[in-house]
């Protein structure tokens, strides 16, 4: 690369952008952090206009015919909100509507993580029968968690497919309560006689029901195991979900004591 080349590159301004975003005493838009953000590791300069108040906001909105903030303009054009910046630096965020086993996964990972460590504080082991037990365990109890969030919210998804729930509707209020309640006591390792029959009562309903729905009547449902606003899709997690509780229950009844 010649001289003047290198001289032209080293005069040319840095890449600007102008950001408008809302921070008020009341509310600062996490949009706009999150604009400012990815402006700055794309490289630009931002030049940063803070929105005060609710005459500025109103003023802004006005004059540029827009109905939210922030708004980022570059080279003289306006861009949009943080969406529209994002799909501008090839950076589009995730559809939220869109089906995702993701949040299945998040939860079993996170229990097996919790599983072994409690197997390592416990016995200096990591990787043991107890650890495989308390996965299955924990993974109950973060699951009844995550639908007693928003119990009427799982129990309108839950209707949807559950056999049971279908025809005696108080079993769907009833089911995060029994799973987080069989949970626990398998974690403690105690009163078996009642985590036993509860685990195999509601892993069998719940197998037959979504074996039947997915793989008989082939309905694309969304599965309510992690809460009434999930994306997760009824199908093979859904229905390991409920073999995992039955598995457990067997285990529990046939292990060397």
């Amino acid at each position: 690369m010649d001289l003047t080349r290198m001289k032209q590159m080293a005069a040319a301004p840095a890449k600007t952008a102008i950001l408008y975003r809302m921070v008020t005493q009341q509310h600062t838009c996490p949009y706009g952090i999150k604009a400012k953000d990815l402006l700055r590791r794309s490289g630009y300069e931002v030049e940063d206009h803070l929105l005060t108040s609710r005459a500025e906001i109103d003023t802004f909105k006005s004059k540029h015919l827009v109905a939210t903030t922030p708004q980022v303009f570059i080279a003289g054009e306006r861009v949009g909100g943080y969406d529209d910046l994002a799909r501008r630096l090839g950076r589009p965020q995730a559809n939220p509507n869109k089906l995702s086993y993701g949040p299945v996964v998040a939860l079993f990972g996170m229990a097996g993580a919790m599983a072994v460590a409690g197997s390592y504080a416990a016995s200096g082991a990591a990787f043991t029968p107890r650890a495989a037990e308390w996965f299955v365990a924990f993974s109950m109890c973060l699951l009844a968690l995550m639908k007693l969030r928003d119990v009427r919210g799982f129990t309108t998804m839950f209707l949807g497919y559950d056999l049971l729930a279908q025809r005696w509707v108080p079993y769907a209020t009833i089911y995060p309560f029994a799973e987080g309640l069989a949970g626990l006591l398998m974690v403690a390792g105690a009163l078996t006689f009642v985590s036993v029959p509860i685990a195999l009562f509601i892993g069998t309903i719940g197998a037959v029901s979504v074996f039947k729905a997915v793989y008989i009547d082939r309905r694309q449902l969304k599965c309510a195991c992690v809460g009434g606003d999930s994306n997760v899709p009824l199908g093979f997690i859904s229905l390991t979900e409920n073999l995992m509780m039955i598995g457990m229950a067997v285990w529990m009844i046939a292990r060397p004591h």
